[in-house]
C-alpha cells in the first residue's frame, strides 16, 4: 500500500485513552507498555506479569509510584483463545510481547465506537484523541504497522493471527486501485510516540458514544 493512499483513505487516527490522562500523554507522549517498562527501568522477570501475560484487570507500574502509570487491561485477550487463534508457531506469550511494544491507533471512528461500546468499556468515562494522519504518517512512516482486525481481541471468535496480522505500510496487500484488499482496522507504532502532541487535533472526554465535554 502506498503512504500517500493510506493518508487519503485514512485521514484521521483515534486512540482511545484512560480518563484524566490528556496531561500526561500532551507531557510524555503515548507510550507503549514496554515502553514504560523501559521507562521504570524494569528488567528480567520483573516485567513479566506486564509484557509476556495477560492483564486481566488494569495494572499499576510499581504501585504508589508518583508517577503512577496504570497499562489497560487485556480482557478479550485471554490465553486459552490465544492457543486457539494463534498460527505459525506463536505462543500466547509472543503475542502479548507482541501486542506491549506498540502503539495503538483506530483507523476509523466505527472502529473506536466499537471500543467504546464495548461491554467492559461503555460505563467507563475516556479521554479520546483524534490525531491528524497525514503529518503523523510521514513522520513515523518506518515506524508503522498496520493491521486489518482487532489484534487484541479473541471475541466473538478467535480469529486467525499470527506472522502476518501486522504489515508494514509497503507490505500491506492492495488492489491496482491502491485501495486496500481488507480495510485497515489498527494503525500502530513501534514502542512509543513522545510527540503525540504535535498531531492530535483534539480531545474529547467520552463515554460509550456519548461526548461529555471537548479537553482540547
Amino acid at each position: 500500500m502506498e503512504v500517500d493512499k493510506l493518508i487519503e483513505l485514512y485521514p484521521r487516527l483515534y486512540h482511545m485513552a484512560e480518563r484524566g490522562t490528556w496531561e500526561s500523554i500532551r507531557a510524555r507522549g503515548l507510550l507503549s507498555a514496554s515502553a514504560v517498562l523501559d521507562h521504570f527501568e524494569l528488567q528480567g522477570d520483573d516485567r513479566t506479569p506486564y509484557e509476556s501475560m495477560q492483564r486481566p484487570e488494569k495494572m499499576e507500574v510499581l504501585a504508589g509510584h508518583p508517577e503512577g502509570i496504570v497499562l489497560r487491561d487485556q480482557k478479550p485477550m485471554p490465553r486459552s483463545r490465544l492457543l486457539v487463534a494463534l498460527q505459525d508457531g506463536i505462543t500466547p506469550e509472543e503475542w502479548y510481547l507482541t501486542i506491549n511494544t506498540k502503539v495503538f491507533f483506530w483507523a476509523t471512528r466505527e472502529r473506536l465506537m466499537g471500543l467504546l461500546n464495548a461491554r467492559d468499556y461503555r460505563v467507563l468515562e475516556h479521554d479520546v484523541l483524534t490525531i491528524d494522519a497525514a503529518p503523523f504518517i510521514q513522520h513515523y512512516r518506518d515506524q508503522i504497522w498496520l493491521c486489518h482486525m482487532n489484534s487484541g481481541n479473541t471475541w466473538p471468535m478467535p480469529h486467525r493471527r499470527g506472522a502476518d496480522t501486522f504489515c508494514r505500510i509497503a507490505d500491506y496487500p492492495a488492489r491496482p486501485s491502491g485501495k486496500p484488499v481488507k480495510p485497515v482496522a489498527e494503525l500502530v507504532v513501534d514502542h512509543s510516540v513522545p510527540d503525540i502532541a504535535r498531531y492530535v487535533i483534539e480531545v474529547h472526554r467520552m463515554r460509550g458514544e456519548d461526548v461529555l465535554g471537548r479537553i482540547f
